[in-house]
């Protein structure tokens, strides 16, 4: 009987493990099925220990664009940056730690590390006053960097950005926050990825919602491309990372001084369109902003040529009133 019972303890305490080791495993073999599916299909280059992955095309005046929270620069290449058009050097990064960027030791995502890195690469590429176009965080990143390096940005055209503090997680994003870093590097290793891919219908849904994907959203958009540890891990980080640093920055808006637009989708199940778009009126001196009827949180895929115009007519304004030298 004894005996019987300490197999029995035995047993439950490595229960816990062998879990956690099925887990990973199937990480690591979700992971590698990514990289093979979604290699990396730019260029590298490491700003301040960060090897930051980018792609870009097109000659002319630079626009930089910046996806979102949980996004790669995949979100920004298809289709918008393919149906852009000649006429601007278009360039599409991973942020740090997302996609194939990484990301260095210590870097917390705080808005203000994240403009650093965006400055640090416009002058890595030698790019000269971009506009820059954020999208989701992405806009506040965009924020960020025109209020901490004005004078490296020429303006700024932004895609249903986050722009005001939110008090609450959202119910969709509480998974990801998580605010131990080692609880965190834990669930990125073992249980992240998995549900990653157990709820992506579901995610799918509220992000692009109330349109659908691309059928070819997954390989040739890129989508799987955030189906590793190191994405889920930079994610969660980025997201716990703007109750340091948003409310401020919101407070100092009326401080940027470059052409600034923004557009939204009234149905944006992400980011409330009045809150982060309309709310926006008068904050900004000269703000355009446009709110599109019945479109969710991805406009660059919902209505792609209005989104190209919107950014062109925002570089016009931005490129005026800063001439090439």
């Amino acid at each position: 009987m004894l005996v019987t019972l300490t197999v029995i303890v035995a047993a439950l305490a490595a229960a816990p493990l062998l879990v956690a080791t099925y887990y990973y495993q199937a990480t690591r073999r979700i992971s590698r099925d990514a990289e093979r599916a979604v290699p990396p299909r730019g260029r590298f280059i490491t700003v301040e220990g960060c090897d930051i992955h980018y792609v870009e095309q097109g000659e002319g005046r630079p626009i930089l664009m910046i996806h979102g929270l949980g996004g790669t620069l995949h979100h920004m290449r298809r289709p918008l940056m393919e149906a852009f058009g000649d006429g601007y050097h278009l360039i599409a990064l991973d942020r740090p730690g997302s996609g194939y960027s990484t990301r260095p030791r210590g870097f917390d995502g705080r808005l203000s590390e994240q403009a650093r890195l965006i400055a640090g690469f416009i002058d890595a590429l030698g790019l000269e006053r971009p506009l820059l176009v954020g999208h989701s965080l992405g806009g506040a990143v965009a924020l960020a960097t025109a209020l901490h390096y004005p004078d490296k940005v020429a303006g700024l055209a932004l895609i249903a950005p986050l722009t005001h503090n939110e008090d609450e997680v959202a119910p969709e994003f509480r998974r990801l926050a998580i605010g131990s870093p080692l609880l965190r590097r834990i669930v990125a290793e073992t249980l992240a990825v998995p549900s990653s891919v157990r709820m992506a219908p579901q995610t799918l849904d509220f992000v692009f919602g109330p349109q659908t994907p691309p059928p070819d959203y997954a390989i040739a958009g890129g989508g799987v491309a955030g189906l590793r540890p190191s994405h889920f891990y930079a994610t969660s980080t980025d997201l716990v990372a703007l109750r340091h640093e948003m409310l401020a920055l919101q407070q100092r808006h009326g401080e940027i001084a470059v052409p600034v637009g923004i557009l939204f989708g009234s149905a944006d199940r992400v980011l409330d369109h009045k809150r982060h778009g309309t709310a926006m009126e008068g904050r900004i001196e000269g703000i355009d902003i446009e709110i599109m009827e019945g479109v969710g949180h991805m406009p660059q895929y919902a209505d792609t040529e209005r989104v190209a115009a919107f950014i062109r007519r925002i570089a016009d304004r931005a490129f005026a009133s800063s001439p090439k030298a």
